[in-house]
């Protein structure tokens, strides 16, 4: 157990360098000019010689990035982030209050393609080779191949501009103040990005619990549970969802990598408030230390995600935990 903390706490140190510093090289061989970008292209031009390079000295433009690094990685060590200079806030506060609206889409939708997919996987693999089980694969296999921002603009179309049902984007109603703002409403903003999101991540948890689901029908005990009576979803209920729940848990943690990837596209199409957002709005800014902070943090939540699948793939099959113990 000691070597196996020691092992992923020197895994997460070396994660946290390595994109600290891929994001500041990609910044800065980045097209992107912070000054331009941030200023407008006809204030750009307008704008004196003296004032451009005032502004580029503040957004050190024109800073070795060995000494940027440098500099951002000694005031990490301290606690921090830096000043995102597009937010003109610190790094911290921009991805505390990002973060709440993001956490809340990416868990609302994990829960519910967790869930959905267990049970669309059951009922396809309970079923093999009937109607249902050729209605989920198909399902599954259309959403596994449509991008994720093409349907958030369908269901805009659908649910928000021809049925009315949903707001067109944002956490919260235009122009109602945050005191104002109550559960309900925030529930309304979040529902048609989390169903989106959800949809997608549905698939993969669905047909992996499908094959489970078939070999453990066709395992010796299911099939003798059943020669004393039980009937297939008897056999399942009492000697098999035991087996088919953890597998499925371990992959739903494992997926979390990919809740976040699509939650990204999610908040553009729907001028949702997250990180994403945040992120490509760094990006297209240059604002390297919001982006840095964004990438750790982001690194840090997979990571996170990936570490629980890992430890569950040991519960579920104590082969994993014996090759670890001998590496």
């Amino acid at each position: 157990m000691g070597n196996f903390i020691l092992r992923n706490i020197a895994k997460f140190v070396l994660l946290m360098i390595a994109v600290s510093m891929v994001t500041f090289v990609l910044v800065s061989i980045s097209p992107v000019d912070p000054v331009q970008a941030n200023v407008g292209q006809t204030a750009y031009i307008n704008m004196s010689e003296a004032k451009r390079a005032q502004l580029a000295e503040y957004w050190g433009v024109n800073t070795p990035l060995w000494e940027r690094y440098a500099n951002w990685f000694g005031d990490l060590l301290h606690g921090d982030l830096g000043t995102s200079l597009r937010f003109n806030a610190p790094v911290a506060d921009v991805i505390a209050t990002r973060a709440v609206n993001s956490l809340a889409l990416m868990a609302t939708a994990w829960v519910v393609s967790g869930v959905l997919g267990f049970a669309l996987g059951v009922l396809a693999g309970a079923n093999r080779g009937k109607i249902v089980d050729r209605v989920v694969k198909g399902y599954c296999f259309l959403l596994a191949s449509v991008p994720t921002f093409w349907l958030g603009l369908v269901f805009l179309i659908v649910f928000s501009v021809w049925l009315g049902w949903f707001p067109f984007g944002f956490s919260v109603p235009i122009g109602v103040s945050a005191a104002d703002v109550t559960l309900a409403d925030a529930l309304h903003h979040l529902a048609l990005p989390a169903l989106t999101l959800s949809v997608v991540g549905v698939a993969n948890i669905a047909l992996h619990t499908r094959e489970k689901t078939i070999d453990v029908l066709e395992s010796d005990y299911v099939r003798f549970a059943r020669a004393r009576g039980l009937s297939t979803w008897g056999a399942l209920r009492h000697h098999g969802l035991r087996n088919l729940a953890l597998p499925a848990l371990t992959l739903q943690f494992a997926s979390i990598s990919e809740i976040f990837g699509g939650s990204v596209l999610v908040e553009q199409v729907f001028s949702y408030p997250g990180l994403g957002q945040a992120a490509v709005t760094a990006g297209l800014g240059g604002d390297v230390a919001l982006l840095a902070g964004i990438a750790l943090f982001s690194a840090a939540f997979v990571f996170g995600g990936n570490l629980v699948a890992n430890v569950l793939y040991g519960v579920v099959d104590p082969r994993i935990r014996k090759g670890e113990a001998h590496a």
